[in-house]
């Protein structure tokens, strides 16, 4: 089975597509967010307190890039936490992606390393004496394009680079809006690919790779799944399969991708219009948390437009595709559950009804022993065209819910943004790094990011 269709459906690069893809915004000074400065007064409300600090960078971080339609989109930023408690920050420069060493309580603990040539942060796995990052690096193939690669760092030595795509297995990487995660002895990445010959020649898929603690390809994962992925998520597992969710455009949706290449029967987690702009989105901005309870059960959350009717579409000879009538033309917020690594728990739930406002950047982290930290950003007098939306940035809204998505504390509205992979310490502390900056969503993205030299390190303790 192959994801593989018409060109002219084709998944196209960042900025070099119509519909492009998504960047964010206009730059004001940090006031009534979360704190404006190391040591000023935490943002409380609801129960939850929000703290942090500022570290200094040694180079620009271009912060925004163009996305679909130019809309504005963050350029990632990951957190890691290793074994012994101390946190990692990857984030891209002109140089390449910066490796930040930081305590525990979010202080700077040492220089940067810098991953030269690396193109972008794909997920980043921190360990005592190092870290591991998925990214993309130079390669040579007939679209001139770069390949996915796992680099690992002992120190500030580069221990290994295993590339997981090439000319032998017919892919590359021009972008991987992916997930790396380890379960102590190996990595699961997922991230999306170009078919560079073969079957997919000129079609975009999706590949989960397991590489070894010493950089060696191991079996496992798939190496064409979901088609024209627009949002990943994965979940190590101590054995077996990685637990993975992906939003698939040709089948219109959010699946359960386990263990399946090319899912065409895979279990559906919710129908959606997932062509280029309208769902999942580049990581993490509308997918990419996936969280597991004590009790085997999976969560995650995502911004969508659900599902008005959904049927296959007569016009696909495959039998593959599916048409997808969008309930609202805004995004509201949705979680959904599974029961296992392969099942769903029902539909899922809609929490938000607010269809003049688009929700945006929805994410999901455990909190405390059996609540659910859920966060997005609020768009109001939003108008959309072709899938994405402009709109007056009203806050990032922070609510706990519970096991069943029943919301289980008030809501925080703060001014900063939730951006990023979101570490999780052994206290059960949350933490991201984010760019100090305003939100803005009320134009589209044109000319060069704007840069910082600072990152603000969050802090939510339950």
């Amino acid at each position: 089975m192959t994801s593989a269709r018409p060109t002219t459906r084709h998944r196209r690069i960042r900025g070099a597509r119509k519909p492009v893809i998504a960047g964010l915004a206009a730059i004001a000074a940090l006031t009534g967010a979360w704190y404006a400065t190391a040591g000023a007064a935490p943002s409380t409300s609801g129960g939850l307190t929000v703290t942090g600090t500022t570290v200094g960078l040694p180079a620009k971080f271009p912060y925004l890039s163009a996305g679909y339609n130019n809309s504005r989109e963050w350029n990632r930023t990951a957190t890691a936490v290793a074994p012994n408690g101390t946190l990692r920050v990857a984030w891209p420069a002109a140089d390449g992606v910066h490796v930040t060493p930081l305590t525990g309580a979010g202080k700077r603990s040492g220089a940067d390393t810098v991953v030269k040539g690396a193109k972008e942060v794909g997920g980043l796995v921190a360990h005592d004496d190092g870290f591991a990052l998925l990214t993309r690096v130079s390669d040579t193939n007939k679209w001139k394009e770069t390949a996915a690669a796992i680099v690992r760092y002992t120190g500030a030595e580069k221990t290994w680079t295993t590339k997981l795509t090439g000319t032998a297995s017919h892919d590359t990487a021009p972008l991987l809006d992916g997930q790396l995660t380890w379960n102590g002895g190996k990595y699961g990445a997922y991230f999306v690919v170009h078919g560079a010959g073969g079957f997919a020649d000129g079609h975009y898929g999706d590949k989960l790779g397991y590489v070894s603690a010493k950089g060696k390809k191991l079996s496992g994962g798939w190496g064409w799944g979901c088609s024209h992925n627009e949002g990943i998520a994965l979940h190590a597992e101590k054995t077996g399969a990685f637990t993975s969710l992906c939003f698939d455009d040709w089948r219109s949706g959010l699946f359960v991708s386990t263990g399946i290449g090319a899912p065409d029967t895979a279990p559906v987690v919710q129908r959606e219009q997932c062509w280029a702009g309208y769902c999942g989105g580049t990581f993490a901005g509308r997918t990419g948390d996936l969280v597991k309870s004590s009790t085997g059960r999976y969560a995650t959350a995502f911004a969508s437009r659900g599902a008005a009717s959904a049927a296959k579409n007569p016009d696909d000879s495959s039998g593959r595709g599916w048409t997808v009538k969008p309930r609202t033309s805004t995004h509201q917020v949705t979680v959904a559950f599974l029961k296992n690594p392969n099942t769903p728990a029902g539909r899922a739930i809609r929490l938000t009804s607010t269809t003049g406002t688009e929700h945006v950047n929805v994410r999901l982290a455990p909190y405390g022993k059996d609540r659910l930290l859920l966060s997005w950003e609020s768009l109001k007098n939003a108008t959309c065209k072709d899938g994405t939306c402009t709109g007056t940035f009203t806050g990032t809204h922070l609510r706990l819910i519970d096991w069943k998505g029943t919301f289980r504390s008030a809501g925080t509205v703060v001014g900063a943004r939730m951006t990023g992979d979101i570490a999780v310490l052994k206290d059960g502390t949350l933490t991201w790094a984010y760019a100090p900056v305003k939100p803005s969503y009320t134009s589209a993205l044109t000319g060069a990011s704007p840069t910082t030299t600072t990152l603000r390190i969050a802090r939510l303790t339950p």
